[in-house]
C-alpha cells in the first residue's frame, strides 16, 4: 500500500478502518486529500483480504476524537476558485465518491462529529451510516454563496426525498443525528463511545454472509436503482443467474439442507 499524508489505514479481520486525518482543518477535504482518497481506495478495492472498508474522522488537535468526521471541503483552497476550477475540484471529488459508491466491498460511514458540506456529502456515498448521538449534518454551502458540489444536491435527494434535500440546502439548517436517522439519512445512531464497535460488528456481520453475493447485490442495487423496474428486474435476473453458478452457492445451500453453519470463500 502507498503511503499517505492525510489519511491513516488499519485492517484486520478483513476490516480496513480508513481514517481522514487532518486535525488542524478538523478533515476537511482539500485536493491533496482527495487524490490520497482516490488512490487509496483504488488499492482497496484491489485487495482480497479485505471485505467491508470503515471510513471515519481522525481526532482534532486537542486529540478529541469526536469532533469531527469531515467538516466539508477546505474553503482556505476553494476562496479563490473561478468557474474552471471548481468545476476541477467537484470532478475530482466524483472519483473517490464514486468509488466508495461502486467498489465491491461494502462501506460504512462511521461518522464521529460534524459531517458537512463535503462531509455530509462523503458519508451519502457509501453504502452504510453509522452516526455517534452528536454527530451533526448539514449542506451549508448556500450560505457562502454557492451549492454542493460533491453530489450533495443528487444523492441527498435520493437518499431522503426531494422536499427533505431542498429544505436543508436551501436553509443551510444542520441537522443532530437523531433527526438523520428520522428521515433516513443514517442507518443506526448509537452512543459515540460505542461508533467503532458498533461498525465493526456490522462489518463483521456482512462478512459473515457470502461476500462475493454481498457484492453482486450491491451492484445490483446500485444499478438498478435509476433504471425502470421492468429493466432493472430483468437486470437482477441476470446477476442472479451468475450467483448460481458459484462455489459459494452449492455451499451455501448444501450445508443450508445438511443443518451445518456454511463455508462461503467466494470474493
Amino acid at each position: 500500500m502507498s503511503e499517505f499524508k492525510n489519511l491513516l489505514l488499519e485492517v484486520k479481520d478483513e476490516i480496513a478502518v480508513l481514517t481522514i486525518n487532518r486535525p488542524a482543518a478538523l478533515n476537511a477535504l482539500n485536493s491533496e486529500t482527495l487524490d490520497e482518497l482516490n488512490v487509496c481506495l483504488s488499492e482497496i478495492e484491489g485487495r482480497d483480504d479485505v471485505k467491508v472498508l470503515i471510513l471515519t474522522g481522525g481526532p482534532d488537535k486537542k486529540g478529541n476524537a469526536f469532533k469531527s468526521f469531515v467538516a466539508g471541503a477546505d474553503i482556505s483552497e476553494m476562496v479563490n476558485f473561478d468557474a474552471p476550477a471548481a468545476r476541477k475540484f467537484g470532478i475530482k471529488a466524483s472519483e473517490p465518491f464514486f468509488r466508495l459508491q461502486n467498489m465491491r466491498q461494502v462501506t460504512i460511514a462511521a461518522v464521529n462529529g460534524f459531517a458537512l458540506g463535503g462531509g455530509c456529502e462523503i458519508s451519502m456515498a457509501c453504502d452504510i451510516r453509522v452516526a455517534s448521538d452528536n454527530a451533526v449534518f448539514g449542506q451549508p454551502e448556500c450560505g457562502l454563496g454557492i451549492i454542493p458540489g460533491f453530489g450533495g444536491t443528487q444523492r441527498l435527494a435520493r437518499l431522503v426525498g426531494m422536499g427533505r434535500a431542498k429544505e436543508m440546502i436551501f436553509t443551510c439548517d444542520s441537522i443532530d443525528a437523531n433527526e438523520a436517522y428520522r428521515i433516513g439519512l443514517v442507518n443506526r445512531v448509537v452512543a459515540k463511545e460505542e461508533l467503532m464497535t458498533t461498525a465493526t460488528d456490522l462489518a463483521k456481520k456482512i462478512i459473515s454472509k457470502g461476500s462475493y453475493a454481498v457484492s453482486v447485490a450491491k451492484a445490483a442495487i446500485n444499478n438498478g436503482y435509476d433504471m425502470d423496474i421492468r429493466n432493472a428486474v430483468e437486470m437482477e435476473a441476470n446477476l442472479f443467474g451468475v450467483v448460481n453458478d458459484t462455489h459459494d452457492k452449492k455451499e451455501g445451500m448444501t450445508a443450508f439442507l445438511e443443518r451445518r453453519s456454511a463455508n462461503l470463500t467466494d470474493f
